[in-house]
């Protein structure tokens, strides 16, 4: 039986999921970060994925062709020759790169997605100002790279949806001399940009060492990863422009299938590369994060079913834990807005969700406007698509076809991409 194994690295935590050659799920586990320190730490990284590689049986573990891994986007970090990091990883949401906005004006185009305080070259540039290193070599890596270096072992390899907000040019598949002059002008060889491989591309097969302690084929190959959320697009089978899938997990994602390519900095828009097609969309920092922030999961789970989703809270929030936002709004200063607080929690609970539908209204509005394709349906992925009452509050405003996808979870859609490299490896 071949099996096809993908990890998935998110802000919770991370997963494992396991399928056969019908995409049926064979095995799944879970590894969740204690506190959200630990998912800064790239050894609590390395911990999670041998206890996820662990933790399925052993049977099935010889029996997995591909691997492939999908990490948060713009999560990144600098290691050494060794492969060994030398900073805790900066994650997808530090905004220390609002400092080096000029710089970033200056080195890059007018309106390109780099130019934002999240993006992958604005932390590259923090760590240059703020970093002090010696003469030897370091790899400047996302996460999923760094992951899947500790499978396969060739340190610098990357795919393009991971390296977009570093300033690769997906359309023509290359670094663009504006960032390639600025390197080898102002930084010079010791530190190195990834390879750029295609999502699913086979990088090489996993080393003796990780055969040796999990007992995997040493036949097993290693794939090029991609970002959470493409990979939660791809698990929930999404696959004609205007639909879309919404990631509700700790933030909110949307990502719009289109045939047209949209980029924007000034609203924080981007546009991932699918095959021929494109995937519209944006992050913002509302989400998840902000619900469990005033309640567990039980009280959400409760309260919820007390919210009559058809009515209006009256309610006008804009859920935020902190200042700052990436999309529809690419505003490191705006300020979060979460009064008047009702003393009903499902009130407050009622407005809280109501906010968070408004800003997914907004982008997908935003999306449309800028030349993407019309919305016709909106798969959701990510742990908010568990809950009915805000699926009903959401398809209220949004006005298309909202439903929680068949499969939701990104550790899902990687067993697909790695599933796929092995039939493109096969013909």
């Amino acid at each position: 039986m071949n099996l096809y194994l993908g990890l998935d690295f998110g802000t919770s935590g991370a997963r494992a999921v396991v399928i056969d050659s019908n995409h049926q799920v064979k095995a799944q586990t879970q590894y969740v970060w204690e506190n959200a320190q630990e998912n800064k730490l790239p050894h609590v990284w390395q911990k999670a994925l041998f206890c996820l590689i662990s933790n399925i049986p052993q049977e099935m573990r010889r029996e997995i062709q591909a691997i492939a891994i999908d990490g948060t986007s713009a999560t990144v970090l600098l290691c050494n020759s060794y492969g060994k990091p030398v900073t805790e990883a900066l994650l997808y949401n530090d905004s220390r790169g609002v400092a080096m906005m000029d710089k970033l004006k200056s080195i890059a185009p007018d309106n390109h997605p780099v130019i934002s305080a999240t993006s992958s070259l604005a932390k590259f540039l923090w760590l240059l100002e703020n970093i002090s290193l010696s003469n030897q070599s370091y790899y400047f890596l996302h996460q999923a790279d760094w992951l899947g270096f500790l499978l396969h072992g060739k340190l610098g390899v990357s795919d393009y949806n991971n390296v977009l907000k570093m300033g690769y040019d997906v359309g023509e598949l290359s670094y663009p001399d504006w960032l390639t002059n600025f390197i080898n002008s102002e930084v010079g060889k010791n530190i190195r940009l990834p390879e750029v491989v295609t999502p699913g591309a086979t990088v090489g097969n996993i080393t003796t060492e990780v055969v040796n302690n999990f007992g995997l084929s040493p036949e097993c190959v290693v794939c090029a990863g991609t970002t959470d959320s493409i990979a939660a697009f791809i698990a929930s089978g999404a696959n004609t422009p205007g639909e879309a899938v919404t990631s509700l997990g700790s933030t909110l994602v949307l990502k719009l299938l289109s045939r047209t390519r949209v980029d924007d900095a000034k609203y924080g828009i981007y546009s991932h590369r699918l095959g021929d097609l494109w995937l519209v969309g944006g992050a913002s920092n509302t989400g998840g994060a902000v619900l469990r922030h005033f309640f567990t999961d039980a009280e959400l789970e409760s309260l919820s079913k007390q919210i009559a989703p058809n009515i209006k809270s009256g309610l006008d929030y804009y859920p935020l834990l902190e200042k700052g936002d990436r999309f529809p709004i690419n505003d490191p200063e705006l300020l979060p807005r979460l009064h008047p607080k009702p003393e009903n929690p499902v009130m407050f609970l009622h407005g809280l969700l109501e906010g968070i539908a408004k800003i997914e209204l907004r982008g997908y509005e935003l999306l449309q406007a800028l030349g993407a394709a019309t919305l016709a349906k909106v798969y959701t992925a990510g742990g908010g698509a568990k809950n009915s009452t805000f699926t009903e509050i959401r398809g209220r405003y949004l006005g298309v076809p909202t439903m929680k996808a068949v499969y939701t979870d990104a550790a899902y859609g990687s067993s697909i991409l790695a599933k796929k490299a092995l039939e493109k490896v096969s013909r």
